[in-house]
């Protein structure tokens, strides 16, 4: 009656963001009774460090999403292992070419966000083909890049192992960006636009929104989001590897399903992609620490992202 009672209130609070961190909430008091609070505190810290990648896939994801339905980004993993080469590539290891490596990563997320915009606007091809399609273009363009590539600068390492009073560089920067993306989507004129276009193009474009010019936007936002991924992804493993974003093609959407930004577009929430990335971080963690396979994990993985969702939906969605 009491678990009722508390879902109950979730609910009537309207707060989509919620269910994803009381799903990691749940998850992480699951870890504490199986191994105690000293394994479970460092869960939390690794997801702090790894589970930040995750966080910051799913808000480059939440902008395309927004943009209203069928708007999707199938070229992340291949836009994080492009810029990680490239990255590499540029700075051979030295300090004083850490910010030309940086530069040239980020303009390579410029570029492949206005060619995934490009192919969907001009050729009219659906985002999920379009995007698909330029992530195997993409991916054979870091091949071509791949040859004796040298470990990150020390500085960048550094940076993405080191801590902060406890805390991990990287949080902070996820915190930094994350915090840039919230006032943009829900305190500017940019980002009216983006509900406005999600909700109802037809309308918005009536009201005098360029909509076209918006959803170009969130594309190369997405895809200079996952650029910055790639590098910070090879200075975390110490290089760049063509198969380091492979996994966070559907995670990325997932963050931003679970974490509450409506899949018909118009509304997003990053605070959920938080509570969403730690909630799918935690599971894998728990599952791999509990020596399940891989058919096991999945199974387990999609039944708890099935009941978060449920949940989160109310009694209309069961």
């Amino acid at each position: 009656m009491r678990t009722q009672g508390w879902l109950a209130r979730l609910r009537a609070a309207d707060i989509p963001w919620g269910w994803s961190f009381a799903g990691a909430i749940l998850v992480w008091l699951f870890t504490v009774w199986m191994f105690g609070l000293s394994i479970a505190g460092n869960v939390v810290a690794t997801a702090l460090v790894f589970g930040i990648f995750m966080v910051l896939v799913g808000l480059g994801q939440m902008m395309v999403i927004t943009a209203g339905p069928g708007n999707i980004d199938l070229s992340v993993p291949s836009a994080i292992a492009l810029s990680g080469v490239l990255s590499v590539q540029v700075m051979i290891g030295e300090n004083g070419r850490l910010l030309a490596g940086l530069a040239v990563a980020l303009g390579a997320g410029v570029l492949i966000g206005l060619a995934n915009y490009l192919l969907i606007r001009v050729l009219r091809i659906p985002p999920i083909i379009a995007t698909l399609s330029s992530s195997f273009i993409i991916q054979s363009i870091a091949i071509t890049q791949s040859r004796d590539m040298r470990p990150p600068p020390p500085a960048l390492q550094h940076f993405a192992t080191g801590r902060l009073l406890g805390i991990p560089h990287l949080a902070i920067l996820a915190l930094i960006v994350s915090i840039a993306i919230a006032l943009l989507v829900h305190r500017t004129v940019f980002g009216r636009s983006l509900s406005a276009v999600g909700q109802n193009p037809r309308a918005a474009r009536l009201a005098g929104v360029n909509v076209e010019a918006t959803r170009c936007k969130t594309y190369v936002m997405s895809a200079v989001i996952a650029a910055l991924t790639g590098v910070l992804l090879s200075a975390v493993s110490g290089g760049a590897a063509l198969d380091m974003g492979v996994e966070y093609m559907l995670i990325s959407v997932a963050v931003v399903v679970i974490g509450g930004t409506q899949v018909s577009g118009g509304k997003a929430s990053v605070a959920g992609v938080w509570g969403a990335a730690m909630f799918l971080f935690l599971t894998n963690a728990i599952l791999n620490a509990m020596g399940a396979d891989a058919g096991m994990r999945s199974v387990v993985y999609g039944l708890l992202i099935i009941a978060v969702v449920v949940a989160a939906g109310g009694r209309e969605a069961r």
